[in-house]
């Protein structure tokens, strides 16, 4: 009998699961082949039991691929993996798992599995993300750490990458608002990269989320890099570029946002700097210029779904987090078919006055409309 006070366990791995991030851990077999190889058979542990002829019909499967399938079992140490998932108190999250990203199930090549450090939350899916240059300049970090605290303190979860530069100082300047924030990595999250990051790591997980599509162990590999930028975009309503050079890691992720359909940002930079060169481009190209929080809010619009909100109720705009406690009140007492003003002064025992002014800015940011005569109506 376990004590009264003990933590609970996690609920053992199915087979079917342990198939699923057997394969996905499955040397060459990236997203998009996992994708078609579980469109080819049942299940994962079809996949892992099928032959050599049966996987070689399946687009992008050579013979080479084709032993890696059928020798997963015996050389990918999951077992071994799983072990440390446990004794650290790492998540393990599939698809199929209620934790596992609304946004991130989203895209073409989502991630098979999702080891994790500290807590996915629901609010999560009000995130954006905030990338660039390793080898930022003063003004680059000063800009990620300033819009990472301006959307951290407003509700946004901010994503990034844990690399050095811009992705570090988007970590801190959300850490230092008191904010969440989420590191997706390209090595495994029990070997962060890079080294002198791993205080930085430890605070993001008590504070967000670390994770990772890699083995818990999985050293940094080159070809991970551009990998985990898909995730980084994935998770996130949009991409803000701080700091890039023209052939930065950090315009494959916007070029990822652009593809899953997510908003692309870009702080402008002095024109003879390098290291604006890349988000220049990409406002030239359509990205829309960021230089303040604001920026973000306008262009982010209304969300495709409601976001949950600490008091229970939900966010259905990114403007709806920047509203105080007497706007939210307001706004709550509002009728999505219409209300009079009286109903809603009489439903927040306010004044009319107050009403009348806190309505006004909820119709500036696009959260109420008039429907003629003294009623409103939620957008």
């Amino acid at each position: 009998m376990s004590d009264p006070g003990e933590a609970p366990r996690p609920t053992p791995l199915s087979d079917a699961a342990r198939a699923e991030i057997l394969l996905a851990l499955t040397p060459d077999v990236g997203p998009l082949l996992r994708g078609r190889l579980l469109q080819r058979f049942a299940d994962a542990a079809t996949v892992l039991s099928a032959s050599k002829a049966e996987l070689l019909k399946v687009q992008g499967v050579g013979p080479k691929t084709a032993r890696k399938i059928i020798d997963a079992r015996r050389d990918v140490k999951l077992e071994a993996q799983l072990a440390l998932a446990a004794e650290h108190d790492l998540g393990v999250i599939l698809p199929s798992s209620p934790q596992y990203p609304r946004l991130l199930r989203e895209i073409a090549d989502p991630p098979g599995v999702l080891f994790t450090r500290g807590q996915l939350e629901p609010t999560d899916q009000l995130a954006v993300a905030i990338v660039g240059t390793r080898r930022t300049s003063r003004y680059g970090r000063t800009q990620a750490e300033r819009l990472a605290a301006g959307l951290a303190r407003i509700g946004f979860t901010v994503v990034s990458g844990m690399a050095r530069g811009v992705d570090t100082a988007a970590h801190q300047g959300a850490l230092a608002a008191g904010g969440r924030t989420i590191a997706v990595l390209a090595s495994g999250v029990l070997n962060p990269f890079p080294p002198e990051n791993g205080k930085l790591c430890e605070q993001i997980a008590a504070a967000g989320c670390v994770l990772s599509e890699a083995a818990p162990t999985m050293p940094p590999l080159a070809g991970m890099f551009p990998q985990r930028n898909r995730i980084i975009s994935g998770m996130s309503l949009g991409v803000i570029v701080v700091e890039a050079s023209d052939r930065s890691g950090a315009l494959i992720t916007a070029r990822h946002a652009m593809e899953q359909g997510r908003e692309v940002f870009a702080v402008p930079g002095p024109i003879d700097s390098p290291l604006s060169a890349g988000p220049n481009r990409l406002i030239r190209d359509g990205a829309k210029l960021v230089t303040c929080v604001d920026d973000v809010l306008e262009e982010l619009g209304p969300l495709a779904e409601p976001a949950p909100r600490s008091d229970g109720g939900t966010i259905r705009s990114p403007a709806e987090v920047k509203l105080n406690e007497l706007e939210q009140q307001v706004l709550q007492a509002i009728d999505p078919v219409g209300s009079t003003l009286d109903e809603v002064a009489a439903a927040c025992g306010l004044p009319i006055h107050r009403v009348l002014a806190t309505v006004s800015v909820l119709e500036s940011r696009r959260l109420v409309r008039k429907l003629g005569g003294n009623r409103v109506a939620r957008v």
